[in-house]
Order: structure tokens, then C-alpha cells, then sequence
């Protein structure tokens, strides 16, 4: 199957059933991309419908405190809403896979937390969460809430209740951030930063390391909701080819890893994982 080929229930339903001779009896390693926290409304950076953005990068986050107020505005409003959303079908079938043995490990390049309140247990953040925040000076970590309540503390107008277009990552472009107060580390006075991966910040080793285990030990990989631009999805795709793992992979749309794939389902992956949950268990 090609990305020129056309969606067709038919095709679909072909690609399931080639995907589920692969995938019946073997362990699986799942990579998990923002294709599938769309069903929970969370929209993806690459959809043909996603807003043009430009996410702020490392650089520009420790560099400039007036961009650093921006993010901050925008994170916060975006949060609220974010923190709200809830699993859909398809993260309570991988981890009905992973309750049935099937699945071994899973990781995931969103932020969203919804892996492990969908009842998955052996997960991999790649990308970090939006749980915490960080100083990048002590390392001193402390919880999203608690930084939250002091944001609004500090700039009361954030507590307002408003329509938050979301994005992402949790993040939206506000309409103005001057004279925002942003808090500091509690511990040293230090720069706090949420527990996620920016763009042009590096995948802490240990958690490369831990993702790439998974990835090892399983004798299937599969790719769920992601286009696999980002290079720290996509080489995880490569190792498991270079070990000769069979590759499924479910995406709307062309992919960087298609050329890998054993099969390749273009479909949408919600409705697909629970056909293959409900075929495996």
C-alpha cells in the first residue's frame, strides 16, 4: 500500500487483516504519535487542518524573558484546558493490550498524560509531560498545579474563565502577555521551565535509552498517529528495522517510516487500534 493509493474501507480492511497476522502472538512495542490524541481534541502540528504555528524553541525560552512571559501566558491558558481532556477508545485499547500481555512497553511522543490515565503502565514519555516544571538552574522539580495557582496568583486576570483555542502541546497565542509576573524557582530563585522536550532541546539520554529497550525487546513495532517528522519517533522506526522487527504502522496520510512498514494502515487510528484490540484479546 502506497500513500498515492486511495482511502478506502476496503484497503482498510485488507491492511488490518495483513497487520493482525503479524502482530497475533508476538510482543509488541507501540510508538505513539499526536495523530491519537485528536479523538480527545487535542489537534496535531501536521494535520491538513492544523493551524499554522511556531512553536518557541529552547533557545528562545532561556534567552528572553519577554518571550519566556509569552510562553508562559499561552502554557497556562492552554493547561487548564488541556489537563481537562480524557482518553479516547484508542489509548484504552493499547492499554487493554498491554492488560492482555500483548503490548510490552509503549512510547509516546505527546505530552498529554492520556497513555496513563487511559490505564497504561509501562510508558515512555519521550517528549517529557505537562505534569511538572522544572528549574533549570537547581533542578528542583514541582507540580504544574502548584505553579499554576501561583501564576494565577500572581496575574489574576489568567483566572479568568474564556474560550482557549487549544494547541498541541497546551499552548495558545495569547492576545498580550506585557507585564505578566512569572514565577520563579521557590529553591534559588532560578528559571522554572515545564517538563517538556522543546524544539532544539535534546531527549535526556536515560529516557532514549529506556524507549530504545522497549523497542528492543519487542518482536513488533507499532506506529500509531505519527508521521514520524520528528527524528526521535522515527529513529526508533530505523532500530527496529535494523533488527529485523516487523513494522505496522497507523497513520492518515504519508509517513517518514512507510518505506519500513511491513503494513501500512491508512486509516484513522482510533477506530484501527480498537479493531486490533478487539481482534487480539
Amino acid at each position: 500500500m502506497t500513500a498515492a493509493e486511495p482511502r478506502t474501507p476496503e484497503l482498510a480492511a485488507t491492511a488490518i487483516s495483513r497487520a493482525l497476522e503479524l502482530l497475533a502472538g508476538r510482543t509488541i512495542a507501540v510508538l505513539t504519535g499526536a495523530g491519537l490524541s485528536t479523538d480527545s481534541g487535542i489537534p496535531d502540528y501536521r494535520g491538513a487542518t492544523s493551524p499554522r504555528r511556531t512553536p518557541m524553541t529552547f533557545q528562545e525560552f532561556v534567552s528572553d524573558e519577554a518571550r519566556r512571559r509569552r510562553y508562559w501566558v499561552g502554557s497556562h491558558l492552554g493547561w487548564r484546558t488541556f489537563s481537562t481532556t480524557r482518553p479516547n477508545a484508542g489509548h484504552h485499547a493499547l492499554a487493554a493490550l498491554e492488560d492482555a500481555g500483548a503490548v510490552t512497553g509503549l512510547v509516546t511522543q505527546n505530552v498529554d498524560g492520556l497513555h496513563l490515565r487511559a490505564g497504561s503502565r509501562h510508558v515512555v514519555e519521550l517528549h517529557g509531560d505537562m505534569r511538572g516544571v522544572s528549574c533549570l538552574a537547581c533542578r528542583t522539580r514541582f507540580s504544574r498545579d502548584e505553579v499554576a495557582a501561583r501564576l494565577e496568583s500572581d496575574n489574576p486576570a489568567l483566572a479568568l474563565p474564556g474560550a482557549v483555542r487549544l494547541g498541541p502541546d497546551g499552548d495558545v497565542m495569547p492576545e498580550s502577555w506585557e507585564g505578566l509576573t512569572v514565577p520563579d524557582c521557590t529553591a534559588c530563585g532560578g528559571v522554572l521551565k515545564p517538563d517538556v522536550v522543546f524544539f532544539g532541546e535534546l531527549v535526556p539520554a536515560a529516557r532514549t535509552r529506556t524507549a530504545e529497550r522497549i523497542v528492543d525487546e519487542a518482536e513488533v513495532l507499532l506506529v500509531a498517529g505519527s508521521s514520524l517528522a520528528v527524528n526521535s519517533g522515527l529513529r526508533l522506526v530505523e532500530r527496529a528495522h535494523r533488527r529485523s522487527a516487523a513494522i505496522v504502522i497507523v497513520n492518515r496520510g504519508a509517513t517518514k517510516g512507510d518505506r519500513r512498514a511491513d503494513v501500512k494502515i491508512d486509516a484513522g487510528t482510533t477506530e484501527t487500534l480498537e479493531a486490533l484490540a478487539s481482534a487480539l484479546i
